[in-house]
């Protein structure tokens, strides 16, 4: 269930935020949150991370579905249900995978907002839990493996 639950908050909260940005904002207007260090920018990002492989939309949805279908699986066969942790990560890169899987399917580009200025690339809230879900999975790897290890 709390696969289900994140992939769902993660989506509905990543659409909300998209929806605000394209209804106050025009594509390439920024505004100053905090001076120097973070602006909301509205970017259209027509790739992948980084603005990657621009106009391969086709590429970007068939990896989302295919991640998509894996997490499923894993949530239905392969983790149990004590592994919590592993299951959230899961539910992050779902909703996040979800979240522009959308905007390419409906928009045809991803809908980009977070501009922290010491980095120099603009981002959203899908592509941030997508990180942290992957960071929280290869933590939980790390872990087992080292239990493991242990064991022997």
């Amino acid at each position: 269930m709390l696969v289900w639950l994140t992939i769902a908050g993660i989506w509905i909260f990543d659409r909300v935020l998209k929806v605000y940005i394209q209804g106050n904002m025009v594509p390439g207007e920024s505004v100053i949150v905090i001076p120097k260090i973070f602006h909301l920018t509205y970017v259209l990002n027509p790739g992948a991370a980084f603005g990657l492989l621009p106009g391969q939309s086709w590429v970007f949805i068939l990896t989302a579905v295919v991640v998509l279908a894996g997490i499923i699986y894993a949530q239905l066969k392969m983790f149990p249900r004590e592994e919590w942790v592993t299951r959230l990560a899961l539910g992050l890169i779902g909703g996040g995978a979800l979240g522009n899987l959308y905007d390419r399917v409906f928009i045809g580009k991803v809908v980009d907002y977070l501009d922290f200025q010491i980095w120099p690339f603009v981002f959203n809230f899908a592509d941030s839990a997508i990180v942290v879900g992957v960071g929280l999975l290869m933590l939980m790897m790390f872990r087992n493996e080292t239990k493991e290890q242990k064991a022997e």
